[in-house]
């Protein structure tokens, strides 16, 4: 036997002597306090009265102060929703999902009392606005009051702010609340001092994805499509302030049209309750709860690690957490819900994570993490989490196809936007579930070049061609279409089109000629696509997995466990497979986007463009939204 055998033979054999002697110990002191206490009751002869039961109850409630708990939660940050990159210590970080199982877990505490809720600035597009908001309803549902703490609360943060008990800010603080505000921006001037120049088609009459290379302003169709888009955002934000804060929807709307307020401002239109620093706000609640021992539980419902990595066991502790071993769980029996994560522009091949953290969904990722939900046999139902703009034609399809060769339930579950690819991978579900204020539709296909011939002849660039074959110049950089290609590229898209329209109509079991009048590229909200009948219900993930469930066969009532796919990727692995040019670039560009912090959103995504028009035809949305 080796010296270190016998080390760890020693340990172990303490650990044996210790817990068994400690058993011993309790034994016997259990024994003795027996004895003695019925020597004592023999002796004394009877019991202590009620009376005397209460008096000592009343001393010790004396001595001791009610102690009464508050779950912090924060929100922060970007709160990605993917299924995230793994820390060192194996566990996703700060997710949406795992923000949201905090308020469900602080909902269920019988030692939580409420919630405070401190909403900093925060990437709260309208579907996580609207899951977070689901989940403060659920804490409140749960006879609990959830309190916000904001110091500047700017339009998504405010609504979340709206859906708690009460909102406090402090006296310097404010409100941004300027409504709703659509700005699309156009490059053709800019590509024609270039010397670019961008050849388009697109089918579809609102299918304005390349309207801004082509255009320097909207064409009305598009207009018209997006001034609907944006009369039901804005509806939908004054109609649920003045739901939450009972307040007129005029009242509501004069707020709007000032857009900025002073905490003091605020709290005499009615849209906060208290104006109050956050010590002077805690005090307060000690008074309203009764107790001098009022405790913030902070960054509650949040995984602890342990990072103690000394000792003989360290090294295998720390190679766990390395590897994420220690946190695995997946091998757990019973029914389980597969959640599969698709976000980002759609591209053929694997997914990828962009610089500034832009993920980019790979047609082969999805269909891979698809597939093995599918061939898992504890799983009994698959939630599609869309998150996505829409991207390739091609990649599209092939996840949709995967979607039909699966026999278990598939549900629809969109997240912020789900439009042109993205309502394309979700139009095969058994259910499509939409965030009332989720970006879907856009029916529609584009596709062309960028004619880089005059940039080349500014900068002493020529080419000199040898062709062969009449359009053997479809995708040359230096040329337009001729008319014999652009009839082959627009037949082509015309029948892609076709397959999009039919495929929708079909699986919304709806007459091709209505779907077709809502189709065109129009994008539409998540409420007003229930309305057509372009979605089944609006609801959340949570709805979604609940619908999951039902169509399953599991009862409602019953706990599952989710299995979520693609697989998160692990660092180490990534470290040691690193792509050393995309994390060049990643550098390059974060680089540029300190010095200019208003580059980074428009960088990454003509990156992310770059990389989808390397395809032919590209089922994409026509602008990007965001509502600030």
């Amino acid at each position: 036997m080796t010296n270190s055998e016998k080390y760890f033979l020693k340990v172990w054999l303490v650990a044996v002597v210790c817990l068994v002697g400690g058993q011993l110990f309790d034994s016997s002191l259990a024994i003795a306090e027996e004895t003695v206490a019925t020597k004592s009751e023999q002796k004394n002869g009877e019991k202590k009265s009620a009376e005397d039961e209460k008096k000592t109850t009343e001393t010790a409630k004396a001595v001791k102060p009610k102690k009464v708990r508050l779950a912090h939660i924060t929100i922060k940050g970007k709160l990605p929703e993917s299924p995230g990159q793994m820390t060192l210590f194996g566990d996703l970080g700060i997710d949406l999902r795992k923000t949201i199982a905090r308020f469900d877990k602080a909902a269920k505490d019988d030692k939580i009392a409420a919630v405070v809720l401190e909403i900093r600035p925060a990437a709260l597009s309208r579907g996580k606005l609207n899951e977070l908001r689901a989940a403060v309803g659920r804490v409140r549902a749960a006879g609990k009051k959830v309190y916000a703490q904001t110091e500047t609360a700017i339009g998504s943060q405010f609504l979340l702010a709206t859906a708690c008990d009460e909102i406090v800010m402090p006296e310097a603080a404010m409100i941004l609340i300027p409504g709703v505000r659509a700005e699309v921006a156009y490059y053709k001037e800019m590509l024609g001092k270039l010397g670019i120049e961008a050849d388009m088609m697109h089918v579809g009459d609102y299918k304005g994805a390349a309207e801004p290379l082509t255009r320097t302003n909207m064409s009305e169709p598009v207009k018209k499509n997006l001034t609907a888009l944006v009369d039901d955002l804005y509806d939908q934000i004054v109609t649920t302030i003045a739901a939450d804060r009972q307040l007129q929807v005029d009242e509501v709307r004069a707020s709007i049209d000032q857009g900025l307020l002073t905490a003091t401002q605020a709290k005499q239109a009615g849209l906060i309750d208290r104006v109050a620093y956050p010590d002077a706000f805690r005090e307060h609640l000690s008074q309203q709860f009764d107790t001098k021992d009022l405790v913030y539980v902070l960054n509650y419902g949040k995984k602890k690690h342990d990072t103690d990595f000394s000792g003989p066991m360290g090294m295998l502790k720390l190679f766990q957490a390395v590897i994420g071993a220690a946190a695995g769980d997946g091998d757990e029996k019973g029914p389980k819900i597969a959640v599969v994560y698709a976000v980002g522009p759609i591209m053929s091949g694997k997914s990828e994570r962009g610089a500034f953290g832009g993920n980019s969904m790979g047609s082969d990722t999805i269909v891979e993490a698809l597939r093995k939900a599918a061939d898992n046999e504890n799983v009994k139902a698959i939630v599609l989490r869309i998150n996505s703009p829409g991207g390739s034609a091609l990649a599209s399809d092939m996840i949709w196809r995967a979607t039909q060769a699966i026999d278990k339930p598939i549900v629809a579950s969109m997240g912020d936007v789900a439009a042109s690819g993205g309502y394309y991978i979700a139009m095969g579900a058994d259910r499509i579930v939409a965030e009332p204020g989720t970006i879907t539709g856009s029916i529609g296909v584009v596709g062309g070049k960028l004619n880089m011939g005059g940039l080349f002849g500014k900068i002493g660039i020529t080419t000199d061609i040898i062709s062969r074959g009449k359009n053997s110049g479809m995708f040359s950089s230096t040329s337009n279409f001729s008319e014999s290609e652009r009839q082959v590229v627009s037949d082509m898209m015309h029948d892609i089109y076709r397959i999009f329209t039919e495929k929708a109509a079909a699986g919304r079991n709806m007459p091709l000629e209505k779907l077709e009048s809502l189709a065109g590229g129009q994008v539409y909200t998540g409420r007003v696509a229930k309305r057509n009948g372009l979605v089944d219900e609006l609801g959340t993930l949570k709805d979604a997995i609940q619908t999951a469930k039902r169509l399953a066969g599991i009862d409602s009532e019953k706990k599952v466990k989710l299995e979520i796919f693609p697989e998160p990727e692990n660092p180490f692995e990534k470290l040691l497979g690193a792509d050393l040019d995309a994390e060049r670039e990643a550098k390059l560009l974060a680089s540029i986007g300190q010095i200019v912090p208003e580059f980074s959103a428009p960088m990454r995504r003509a990156i992310q463009l770059s990389k989808i028009l390397r395809e032919p035809v590209a089922l994409m949305m026509p602008y990007w939204v965001e509502i600030k």
